[in-house]
């Protein structure tokens, strides 16, 4: 008697829960319909996306091509690059909270090698990499909920020739997930990233391309911000007195940990790690980026004048780990003041 009242129970759970579930799928279904579509604007680093002013999600359209070539990485060295949208570092994604992203992967047809994207900012397997994995003239597309808000890095994750080889000849960039809120509104936002560079003489007469022997063993011939040495020496980097200015700091390594700071500043806030509803640390001279992180640093300048950003590991900077941001404004003697000698 009791076997028989178990069975009908049984069979209306089980008939419970698939009605449930038919209903849920409804539910997101019809939720992802009504969602506007729109597409990403990517920038070139140091350039940044608006803020996000939406109020509510969006399916968000991303198109990014993966190309191969030879270009600049300092004064007279040609480098056999890898990239994004071809330019070192891939272009910036904004985005917010909430959103579904889409994005599309097109391998450019004379490439030699196939590529990917890993977000770290997808929760799910290999961050989107084996989902959009393309050859050649192919494309790759997946979509992901972003589902927290935050700095985050993507990268080239293909496993051909190697995952490394990807990532060290310049394939990653940046992806940022705004708060619902948003970020507190400053006056500038810039991108910069930093990155390590191993070389050495190709087939082809005065080009470079990766050492795997250097990297193997971490001794980078350059380490430069926003893929090239020199890419922050003019004036890409503004501010007036008073401003203040918001920096979204990402290092791929692939090997080292940055130690980020700017003679002549105190960042005012740093958003440990790209984390936006975690740590945030005040008054900071210097903070730790560890490879493959990022961090979101705020200041307020107060003095005109060349400053200058750095990797405080400082034997960097000879290796093209420098930029200057120029400040403009009228002077603060209480602030700071140059004296002559009594």
């Amino acid at each position: 008697m009791t076997r028989n009242l178990q069975f009908p129970a049984t069979r209306l759970i089980v008939a419970g829960t698939v009605i449930a579930l038919t209903l849920a799928s409804m539910t997101s279904t019809i939720w992802a319909m009504d969602m506007p579509t729109v597409q990403a604007t990517l920038t070139t680093l140091p350039k940044v996306p608006s803020p996000v002013t939406r109020k509510g999600p969006a399916k968000v359209v991303v198109n990014v091509e993966a190309k191969e070539y030879v270009g600049t990485l300092a004064d007279g060295v040609q480098y056999k690059f890898w990239s994004f949208n071809g330019t070192v570092p891939g272009p910036m994604i904004r985005v917010r909270v909430g959103d579904t992203v889409e994005l599309h992967l097109k391998n450019h047809k004379d490439n030699k090698f196939p590529h990917n994207m890993d977000l770290h900012a997808v929760n799910g397997p290999g961050g989107g990499a084996g989902a959009n994995l393309a050859a050649p003239g192919q494309e790759g597309v997946f979509s992901f909920h972003a589902l927290a808000p935050g700095l985050f890095i993507y990268h080239c994750a293909s496993p051909v020739p190697n995952i490394p080889a990807h990532i060290a000849n310049g394939m990653y960039g940046l992806i940022l997930v705004d708060p619902k809120e948003g970020l507190p509104a400053v006056d500038h936002e810039y991108a910069i990233m930093e990155s390590e560079f191993y070389t050495m003489p190709s087939k082809d007469k005065g080009v470079m391309e990766l050492s795997m022997e250097k990297g193997l063993s971490e001794h980078p011939d350059h380490v430069v911000f926003n893929g090239k040495a020199g890419a922050l020496m003019g004036e890409e980097l503004t501010a007036k007195t008073g401003e203040t200015v918001r920096l979204f700091m990402g290092n791929i390594g692939p090997n080292g940990t940055s130690s980020f700071h700017i003679i002549g500043e105190i960042f005012d806030k740093v958003y440990v790690e790209g984390a936006i509803g975690g740590t945030v640390n005040q008054n900071v001279q210097t903070t730790l980026i560890p490879s493959a992180g990022a961090a979101i640093v705020e200041f307020k300048v107060d003095v005109p004048g060349a400053y200058l950003l750095v990797d405080h590991s400082i034997f960097r900077v000879a290796k093209g780990a420098i930029g200057i941001l120029t400040v403009s404004g009228d002077n603060d003697p209480s602030t700071f003041n140059e004296m002559s000698p009594q």
